[in-house]
């Protein structure tokens, strides 16, 4: 199910900045207990606020995705494996980055943040095996 190639950009630039911006947060983070901690206190703030702004831009892309790109797929019964794993790696962040909004838990936040971390790290190598996946099917014709 090919998407409309502006919106596939538009999914590729919200995808790559949110990932930057996550392992950006995760090297800064160490930081502030080292020497000029209150600089690195302030730049993993706004870092986390920018990942979270960008993280709306993603659920909204998500949401349009689903009509068109997850349901048409689903029908014509292509690429399953990888979108399931999509859809299922997504849910599972959007969870985690709720739990690690709202969870004012000691014992779940560190198994959150564990997961959400895992998960997003993994998300831009599991994407491009989705889109390897379906371009290989679709150039065979499935």
């Amino acid at each position: 199910m090919r998407l409309d190639p502006l919106f596939r950009c538009a999914i590729y630039v919200a995808v790559g900045a949110l990932f930057a911006s996550g392992v950006a947060w995760l090297v800064a983070d160490p930081l502030k207990d080292g020497p000029n901690g209150e600089v690195w206190q302030a730049v993993t703030a706004e870092l986390l606020m920018v990942h979270g702004g960008l993280a709306m831009v993603i659920l909204l892309l998500l949401g349009a995705l689903f009509p068109v790109h997850v349901r048409g797929g689903w029908r014509k019964r292509t690429n399953r494996i990888t979108g399931t794993t999509m859809v299922t790696l997504n849910a599972v962040l959007i969870v985690t980055a709720f739990g690690l909004y709202y969870a004012g838990s000691d014992v779940l936040r560190p198994w959150m943040s564990d997961v959400h971390l895992g998960f997003g790290l993994a998300l831009p190598v599991l994407l491009l095996a989705h889109i390897v996946v379906g371009r290989r099917n679709r150039n065979l014709g499935r």
